[in-house]
């Protein structure tokens, strides 16, 4: 029988309005463009990127597409893509920092089949130093070995820490400052403006009027329409312009706190206001590589390596980074000459690197004539 679960990780805030008195929750965070496209890029990044099980024979790192687990990256159940798969747990991990993944096992221990679990379904628990994991408040329970649990940046160990509680302020502003420039172009021209009348009106006239004019000059097909008044009415405005009120910027500031958060260069973000050279563009793409992507790689790896692989495994899974660094044809095939040049790539490997076909013959490594060997004496002709 399962045991009795005690001290739970909570990991679940008290409540989740914001300050500006807008709920912050997984579907209302997405709504704000720089997050959604966060949360985008990194996944899509993370589902695009290759993932094989490899060994080590005789100090040679070999991809072994015929192991079972291999099998079970590319189709992990039998109702998603590999992509789909990676990309949804990824999403989920950056949000609430926490993806977690159940194993099912065929009557030998095998795994044969990975199937993620919503975060808002799981609540994480520690009986006796050990992890469980309670799924729809009771209905299911699974132990250590029975689950994946991938984290985000983490305090204990245990949970991660909820990217959508720690920003729940910045997605605020972000999604008040979206409201807010939505009623002001819905407004059109004449935000909060006064209409001044000579005399006294009655309830009736004032209702007539108000929606008489809202009907006729508010919104954005309405806006700069020239307004007629009669009986010596005047108009006097008293809004002011977004930038006069700050919008933009605090709009622009909301997608670099928005980077911050996610560890993205803002080039990622369409934020490409100091990212005008090719050189300053490639310098930020491989801050993406390091410091976005590498991270969540080796999390992945490990937990998936200690879950899917027994401790004495000579196989382990490693995700395939290389295509990040790739770039365009030009510098590609200046580093392959070099590479061929100097001998530590041959004509095969090349060709294997741009998914060629291998050529007869194609394995040859080159050496430069004036190169010899460590310790050797070097010829000379008298």
């Amino acid at each position: 029988p399962t045991p009795p679960l005690a001290n739970p990780a909570s990991w679940m805030f008290d409540g989740s309005e914001s300050k500006t008195g807008i709920a912050i929750t997984e579907e209302t965070s997405m709504r704000l463009s720089s997050v959604f496209g966060a949360v985008r890029v990194i996944s899509e990044t993370m589902a695009s990127l290759p993932v094989n099980v490899k060994s080590q024979v005789d100090d040679r790192v070999v991809n072994v597409n015929s192991h079972p687990i291999n099998k079970l990256l590319k189709n992990p159940n039998g109702i998603m893509t590999s992509f789909n798969f990676f990309e949804v747990c990824q999403a989920n991990l950056c949000l609430h920092g926490n993806a977690f993944i159940a194993i099912k096992r065929d009557s030998s221990g095998q795994p044969i089949s990975l199937i993620p679990i919503h975060p808002d379904r799981v609540n994480v628990k520690i009986y006796q130093d050990e992890k469980f994991y309670d799924i729809d408040s009771g209905k299911e329970t699974f132990d250590d070995s029975e689950m994946v649990h991938i984290l985000g940046i983490s305090f204990d160990g245990i949970i991660g820490k909820s990217v959508i509680q720690s920003a729940r302020e910045s997605i605020g502003l972000g999604l008040a400052a979206d409201q807010f420039g939505g009623s002001f172009f819905g407004n059109g021209a004449n935000v909060s403006a006064v209409l001044k009348h000579p005399g006294r009106l009655s309830d009736e006239a004032y209702k007539r009027l108000m929606s008489s004019w809202a009907r006729r000059y508010s919104g954005l097909d309405n806006a700069h329409k020239t307004a007629i008044l009669e009986e010596g009415m005047a108009v006097e405005k008293v809004s002011i312009s977004p930038s006069e009120s700050q919008f933009l910027e605090t709009r622009k500031f909301g997608v670099e706190d928005i980077a911050r958060f996610f560890r993205l260069p803002l080039s990622y973000l369409g934020h490409l206001e100091n990212s005008s050279n090719r050189a300053n563009m490639e310098e930020q793409g491989i801050q993406f590589q390091r410091n976005t992507i590498l991270p969540w790689v080796k999390r992945w790896e490990s937990e998936l390596n200690r879950k899917l692989f027994p401790a004495s495994s000579e196989y382990y899974i490693r995700f395939n980074m290389e295509g990040l660094l790739r770039g365009d044809i030009k510098s590609r095939y200046e580093s392959y000459a070099t590479a061929r040049q100097w001998g530590w790539l041959s004509v095969n490997d090349i060709r294997k690197h741009e998914e060629m076909d291998p050529l007869e013959n194609g394995d040859v490594y080159l050496q430069p004539l004036n190169m010899v060997e460590a310790g050797e004496p070097k010829n000379t002709e008298e």
